[in-house]
């Protein structure tokens, strides 16, 4: 499977690019924070490491690193904006719940 980006979120990645005036790519990853156990990171990638993945989808990349990979694999990242606030919301599969705030979640099957 992959990564996919919906046409919102290519926007606001390729503006937040442009108005950067560097990097290559959106790396998104995942931290343990919480009461629900993760959560999702993301910045803007310079250069491409040894360990990461690299998708290409609505003429925009986002980059995950290896070991985060089978905790995102499928899913499309969609951007938000809601009254005064906007967000990146990914669409993942692999979520088996999430806490009541939304903020944190766990994984389908996982051992962590």
């Amino acid at each position: 499977m992959a990564i996919t980006v919906t046409e919102s979120a290519a926007k606001h990645i390729q503006n937040q690019l442009t108005k950067r005036g560097s990097g290559i790519a959106l790396r998104i990853g995942i931290k343990r924070s919480g009461c629900s156990g993760f959560s999702y990171t993301y910045d803007f990638a310079d250069e491409i490491n040894t360990h990461d993945r690299l998708f290409a989808s609505q003429n925009v990349q986002i980059v995950i690193d290896e070991k985060d990979f089978p905790y995102l694999n499928g899913s499309q990242i969609d951007f938000m904006q809601e009254g005064l606030s906007s967000f990146f919301k990914l669409n993942n599969p692999n979520i088996d719940n999430a806490c009541g705030c939304g903020e944190s979640f766990n994984f389908k099957d996982t051992n962590n």
